[in-house]
């Protein structure tokens, strides 16, 4: 057999996006942008399988599918995939389950699986009060550093709008030039703000600018993953002022996102400076996620 898959483009929007709908989960992953806008860099592709949404991510002959996305029993559609690699000669391959997809998959399929978790790919899930208020003595340093830059700085906030997005975009190329472009993660991520800015209508998306003296110090990028929760994609500030960070992030939610009750901000790559940052706002949920590969028989 032979399963259809293609690259997603913007057209595919009202043919995708339902299924995402369909379902409440908590992960960064579940949102049309998120898909769309990261395709290229992880050359994930998709199909109809069974009336649920198959995301297939990598290169032949490593391909690796996301769980199905849908309303309807996955066990079918796992199946045809696992038919599909069979026929093909590659080796079946899933990423990004939770713990419920895990059991949910050991339930369906018992002992066919192996399961090993990524921590590098674990979504980070905060209160949205938490991180307005910022209350406790877990926070001290937090609010430290706010009330320095908000002391020191002339300060504005303000939501982006098509006025306001070529600063963003030149505050990211500076980011950039700072902190080194030869990455193909930070290419892609530049790619990445430039056609959430070129979308921002389409896709739903929300942002935040932090501005001192005028200038464009910080901005932010998101939108609802559902009436719970609300994903943070895109975060970037001047690390030379400080507080710039922890107040766009504050600034942010108070403005753009009090109404969703948690706020991922998705993970952390492996990235230690990252996982330091993102651990310290204290995360309500430390989403987990397991890499799983079928066991030869």
């Amino acid at each position: 057999m032979d399963i259809l898959f293609k690259k997603p483009e913007i057209e595919d929007q009202p043919l995708i996006e339902p299924y995402f709908h369909a379902v409440k989960e908590l992960g960064c992953e579940m949102t049309f942008s998120s898909l769309f806008l990261w395709s290229g860099h992880y050359r994930v592709q998709f199909a109809v399988v069974d009336d649920m949404l198959v995301l297939r991510a990598g290169e032949a002959p490593d391909f690796s599918f996301a769980y199905p996305i849908g309303t309807h029993d996955p066990k079918p559609v796992i199946e045809t995939l696992r038919n599909y690699c069979r026929e093909h000669g590659f080796v079946f391959r899933m990423h990004g389950l939770t713990n419920d997809k895990r059991a949910d998959l050991e339930q369906a399929f018992p002992g066919e699986f192996e399961f090993v978790s990524d921590r590098d790919s674990a979504d980070y899930i905060y209160l949205s009060e938490d991180l307005i208020s910022l209350k406790g003595k877990k926070y001290h340093g937090k609010r430290n550093h706010i009330n320095r830059f908000k002391e020191e700085n002339n300060w504005s906030y303000e939501s982006i709008t098509r006025e306001n997005m070529d600063e963003c975009v030149e505050l990211a190329l500076e980011w950039c030039r700072q902190n080194g472009c030869a990455d193909d993660g930070r290419l892609a991520e530049i790619c990445v703000i430039k056609n959430s800015f070129r979308y921002f209508e389409q896709l739903k998306l929300v942002g935040g600018i932090l501005r001192v003296d005028g200038k464009v110090v910080a901005f932010t990028i998101g939108e609802a993953v559902n009436e719970d929760v609300f994903v943070v994609h895109i975060e970037k500030a001047y690390a030379e002022i400080n507080g710039a960070y922890p107040a766009i992030n504050q600034e942010f939610v108070k403005h753009e996102a009090s109404q969703y009750r948690y706020i991922n901000r998705e993970e952390d790559l492996g990235m230690e400076g990252l996982r330091k940052a993102k651990m310290s706002y204290r995360p309500v949920i430390l989403l987990e996620r397991y890499l799983v590969t079928e066991k030869e028989s």
